[in-house]
């Protein structure tokens, strides 16, 4: 240990791109960036600023907004700084900091996703009970369940990871993510990697909730006697269950599966689905394709008018 220089600041190599790529690539990935945040601050001043839609689908839906900008915002800004620099380093501080909040987001973006699941079950199969189960304070304790679950199924991992010394400056990697991450170390990392596979059980019971509840929502649709009503249930639910597929199955590959069976190329490829892809699309399925939405934005915009 005594010829070993612990670092100080990690280099991000981020992705192999020719010279001549790297412009459109960076103007793709600002585009994205660009429109994934007002997709999510639009979704937030509509909440907001309209009193029709005040039900606790639009409040969840308002927070998803909060967390998809947290969590974007902790990686894009600084690939889109290193695509345009040759120094692509970064402190171990900021490195540390940067993992943390990636994953408190993302924890609690999952674990939402659960919530949201079990509240579009009980509108659809039990709508008279609805407003009465669903109630505002009970909405409220849920958000705060979501990230207290979040805060606590990452906070102890934290601890660790920042007593670690780190003797290798390269991470193959376009942002501080904690396999990449945990290689780099000098130390045993064996007992974090077990403390972040019982962590990840929040989202394996995330995942079990929305799957009970999508089935039972599909099981409803088809008792539903009117073909136009089905159809509109059905297409709301397959729409919603692509983004769901999107998050939970790059998260398992990434997370889940055995580091052996991943090359980092496709890591970061798969990466690139709940960093960009995720955060980008989430307000447009959910919310702008919505009526009630369309309809609070014309009055937005009247109102300015």
């Amino acid at each position: 240990m005594a010829n070993i220089t612990v670092v100080t600041e990690f280099v991000l190599l981020g992705f192999s791109i020719l010279p001549h790529l790297l412009l459109p690539f960076f103007c793709l990935v600002f585009l994205s960036y660009i429109i994934a945040t007002a997709g999510n601050f639009l979704i937030i001043t509509i909440v907001l600023l309209n009193s029709k839609i005040q039900s606790p689908m639009y409040f969840f839906l308002f927070n998803l907004a909060v967390i998809d900008i947290c969590f974007i915002n902790t990686t894009i800004p600084n690939l889109l700084k290193n695509v345009l620099t040759k120094k692509k380093a970064i402190s171990v501080a900021h490195c540390l900091t940067q993992s943390y909040f990636f994953f408190l987001a993302g924890t609690a973006e999952f674990i939402l996703l659960g919530v949201m699941s079990a509240d579009r079950y009980l509108a659809i199969c039990y709508p008279l009970h609805y407003t009465s189960i669903m109630k505002r304070h009970v909405c409220i304790q849920l958000i705060f369940g979501v990230w207290f679950g979040s805060f606590f199924s990452t906070f102890f991992s934290v601890i660790f990871v920042i007593r670690l010394k780190f003797c290798f400056s390269e991470i193959d990697h376009f942002f501080c993510d904690v396999g990449p991450l945990l290689r780099n170390s000098c130390t045993d990392t064996e007992y974090i990697e077990k403390l972040s596979l019982a962590s990840s059980s929040l989202m394996i019971m995330s995942l079990l909730v929305t799957l009970v509840s999508y089935f039972k929502i599909v099981m409803a649709v088809f008792k539903i006697n009117s073909a136009e009503g089905r159809q509109r249930l059905f297409t709301t639910c397959s729409s919603h269950a692509i983004v769901v597929s999107l998050a939970y199955g790059s998260c398992i590959f990434l997370y889940l599966l055995p580091a052996q069976s991943q090359g980092s190329s496709i890591h970061k490829k798969v990466s690139v689905l709940n960093t960009i892809i995720v955060p980008l699309i989430n307000p447009y399925i959910y919310t702008l394709r919505n009526q009630n939405v369309k309809e609070a934005v014309y009055d937005i915009i009247l109102k300015k008018h």
